[in-house]
């Protein structure tokens, strides 16, 4: 199964986009097709072995419009935009027409005798007639879109528009030809300006649309300004300066102090501060030295870099960070289907609807000499009205913008959602179960008790046979015997038994580490129920089925842990906690951080069973928390599953949202800001259809002869009215980006250092910054200073913080700090 995406040319509303889906939709071999007007880009998943890239740019071209490759000719759109240039010509000439045609009349506006309307009104609709030509050309495409897709029974928005500003031109042709027939009285029925008018305005909506949803797509537009477009690699002891996308796995990139790194992966020589903030949130710069892992777009605020790339351009961090909110932004929400529906029918309903509206006016002003008014001439204004005023834009935008804003504005905070259908399930979340160990937790544990019963050297023993493991508890009990351990043994017949432990023969004897459930008749209770009430895992190493020690394992609690889980249940969520730890021990967890319920010693298969039998109905859905492999089913099988961006890479495909932060307030974060789109999206919905039925009500006449005549609805305010309901929608879209995240404004982001004596960190606060050069001239004046690391100096918070190697006085830092000419404390 392929996946391709294409930039789209042609498309201006919704009836647009549905005509490109269906014609794509039914090539044999394509499986799945997203269209996203506002970006006017498809993505279609299909089967390239029953259908190909032209097939899909073909059977788009059959309906009116051009399809490519976006990767082949993204670039061939630079061509400059004249759409303003050409509004203000429209415009200008617009103004001349009024005035010509209404400044004498409405105003009182001088005029000349050849073109007053009662003196010479040949004249006076021959200026008319000749200034709305250059109106009519410059917004030709109205008239060539519209009338393509009319004829190719794929009616759109500029077909609405044609029509409209077609009868008027028509009409006042006619009306033209009658004058000089000597019928001066139809110098009153030139509908020129109505023409230009319903051309003018709806241009000047389409342009303040197109800038709006610049605004919505600024996200996006942001992401892909941060991947680095250059990279320097070492090849045969040179620096080659290289596309970043031509960089290849195991490649040396060398990253210098202000550059971006352009990949994945990990140091091997040098040592620097890191600003990956755009990545992880983390406001301060971490400290990386040999073997420490680097994101693709961080950048190097101090030190000397060369890193081993691991991953291919298009898989890196920001790429893929790129790709899902791309992804997530053409994906539909269902609450768009009766959108979708609606559209199917709208245009030809609208027509209907107009053509029963000029036979109706006609024949009733015929029949009753209404006003003593000329039938067609009305029956016909009323037609062209309805036809104008019409706004399927705004039914079709209402779903997709907010869609588009919400996330990205969700990335923009670190908060990945991955596809539109997750946006109506977040606001019927009832329960939210977290895995604790890595979610709940830091996910680091660290050993606090070593317990022996016999006089041997465990400690070996323990880091022998732990040290086959990649488990989180192995790489803890590896960490504490490390410096202890007098020999490492050779390890027969090595078993990791899952959920339980490890297993394996040193010598002739049986080795095993791992859950003491399996031994509470050898075990002394008081002990053990000790350490459990402290809240410590406990594992038991016992030598050929006799317990020979204990160990106890402390993990600690996330700062946002309890806050996050608060936040949840003030919004009347079920909170349930997930483990495999021991009862007590889970209970004193659980009550710490204020769960609501905790499910206790579930081995790593059972999640997903604890999972469906904890939903109840379609609306009481169920939200998994997990960060580890052994948790992507309960992800997959949950409602919603939320990952987060430290876990697994298997973790992070089976979610619905990643959290990059790995901060649980984004749990609260993510559901919140999900409910803040749907809501949007309903009232954008609302406004939509409200719109349309009251707007094609007044359009029709009816108020005309209710009101004896004083209420009429003209094409031109048709066209104003039609503008502004589509702007106004896309505004409402944008107010998502009012939302406020959650976050812990106490909490202290800790730097990795190089070993224990580069745990020194000063913060001191700065007066005097003004931009950028201000705060490297600081870092600067600061790593002269013998025993920095690493020195970031920050605008916002007004300070400069420092890693130091060894003590440093903090006088000597603020005295260089004043020599530079800022205030320093």
């Amino acid at each position: 199964m392929m996946k391709s995406k294409f930039r789209i040319e042609g498309m201006t509303c919704e009836a647009c986009k549905r005509h490109v889906y269906e014609a794509v939709i039914h090539v044999n071999g394509v499986n799945n097709c997203n269209v996203n007007l506002l970006t006017n880009t498809m993505i279609v998943e299909y089967d390239n072995n029953y259908c190909s890239e032209n097939e899909i740019e073909d059977a788009v071209l059959k309906k009116g419009y051009k399809a490519y490759l976006y990767t082949e000719k993204k670039n061939s759109d630079n061509s400059k935009d004249n759409s303003l240039l050409i509004l203000i010509i429209s415009t200008v000439l617009l103004l001349f027409l009024v005035y010509f045609s209404m400044g004498h009349m409405m105003w009182g506006f001088p005029t000349f005798k050849c073109f007053d309307m009662e003196e010479n009104p040949m004249g006076f609709a021959l200026v008319q007639f000749i200034i709305v030509l250059p109106i009519l050309y410059l917004n030709r495409n109205y008239f060539i879109s519209g009338f393509t897709k009319l004829f190719k029974g794929t009616p759109n928005m500029d077909s609405l528009i044609a029509i409209g500003a077609t009868a008027s031109i028509l009409y006042g042709i006619y009306s033209l030809f009658m004058i000089s027939l000597g019928y001066n009285e139809y110098h009153m029925y030139l509908y020129f300006e109505s023409a230009g008018m319903i051309l003018v305005f709806v241009s000047l909506g389409k342009f303040l649309e197109k800038l709006s949803k610049r605004k919505t797509t600024e996200a996006v537009s942001k992401m892909m300004d941060l991947a680095p477009k250059k990279a320097i690699i070492e090849k045969d002891d040179k620096e080659i300066e290289v596309n970043a996308i031509d960089v290849l796995i195991n490649d040396i990139v060398i990253v210098k102090k202000g550059d971006k790194i352009p990949v994945d992966g990990y140091v091997v020589f040098g040592n620097g501060s890191v600003d990956q903030s755009n990545i992880t949130g983390e406001s301060i710069p971490v400290y990386k030295k040999k073997d420490d892992e680097v994101y693709s777009s961080t950048i190097l605020t101090s030190g000397y870099l060369k890193i081993k790339t691991t991953k291919a351009y298009e898989d890196s961090t920001i790429a893929n960070i790129i790709r899902l909110v791309d992804e997530a932004s053409n994906s539909k929400a269902p609450i768009s289907k009766l959108a979708d529906k609606i559209s199917k029918i709208f245009i030809p309903l609208i027509l209907g609807i107009a053509l029963i509206t000029f036979i109706a006016n006609y024949i009733y002003i015929r029949i009753t000499s209404f006003m003593d008014m000329n039938a067609f001439e009305t029956a016909l204004n009323f037609a062209i009205t309805v036809i104008v005023i019409a706004c399927p834009c705004a039914l079709g935008l209402a779903t997709p913008v907010a869609i588009m804003v919400g996330t990205g504005k969700g990335a923009s905070n670190k908060i990945l959602i991955k596809d539109a259908t997750i946006l109506e399930k977040a606001h019927l979340i009832k329960t939210v179960v977290f895995d604790k160990t890595g979610t709940i937790t830091e996910g680091k544990p660290k050993v606090t008790d070593f317990i022996k019963f016999e006089d041997i050297d465990l400690e070996s023993i323990v880091y022998s046979i732990e040290n086959k493991s990649e488990h989180p508890l192995a790489n803890s009990l590896v960490t504490y015997t490390e410096n202890k351990k007098k020999n490492v043994f050779d390890i027969k017949d090595f078993k990791q038994i899952e959920g339980l432990g490890l297993e394996g023969k040193i010598n002739e004897d049986r080795y095993f580490i791992g859950n003491i459930k399996y031994f509470d008749d050898k075990i002394d209770n008081d002990l053990i129920n000790k350490l459990y009430s402290e809240g410590k895992i406990v594992l038991v190493v016992s030598k050929n089925n006799n317990i020979i020690g204990i160990i106890g394992i402390k993990d600690e609690i996330k700062d946002n842990s309890k806050e996050a889980i608060k936040l949840l249940k003030n919004e009347s969520i079920k909170v349930v906690m997930l483990t495999g730890d021991n009862k007590i021990t889970a209970s004193k967890i659980g009550k710490e951080v204020g769960v609501d319920e905790v499910i206790s010693e579930v081995l790593p298969e059972d999640k997903a069973n604890i999972i469906r039998s904890l939903k109840t109905d379609d609306k009481h859905l169920v939200a998994m928390v997990g960060d580890g492999v052994n948790d992507a089913l309960a992800l997959t099988v949950s409602d919603l599953g939320i990952g987060l961006g430290c876990g697994s890479d298997v973790a992070i495909e089976s979610s619905d949202i990643v959290l990059l932060r790995n901060d649980l307030l984004d749990v609260y974060n993510a559901i919140s800001l999900s409910n803040r789109v749907l809501r949007t999206i309903k009232i954008g919905l609302f406004w939509a259809f409200f719109y349309n039925f009251i707007c094609v009500f007044l359009a029709t006449g009816i108020l005309f002869y209710l009101t004896k005549g004083s209420f009429k609805m003209e094409p031109m305010y048709g066209a104003i009215a039609m503008s502004i309901s589509s702007v106004s929608v896309i505004l409402n879209a944008l107010t998502i980006n009012l939302f406020k995240v959650k976050t812990n404004k106490e909490k202290i982001i800790k730097n990795e250092c190089e070993d224990n004596k580069m745990e020194n960190k000063m913060i001191i606060n700065v007066d005097g910054m003004m931009c950028k050069h201000c705060t490297s001239h600081v870092e600067n004046e600061c790593m002269k200073i013998d025993g920095v690391v690493s020195a970031y100096a920050s605008l916002e918070e007004k300070n400069v913080t420092i890693i130091l190697s060894k003590d440093v006085s903090r006088d000597i830092f603020v005295q260089a700090i004043k020599s530079i000419g800022y205030e320093a404390k």
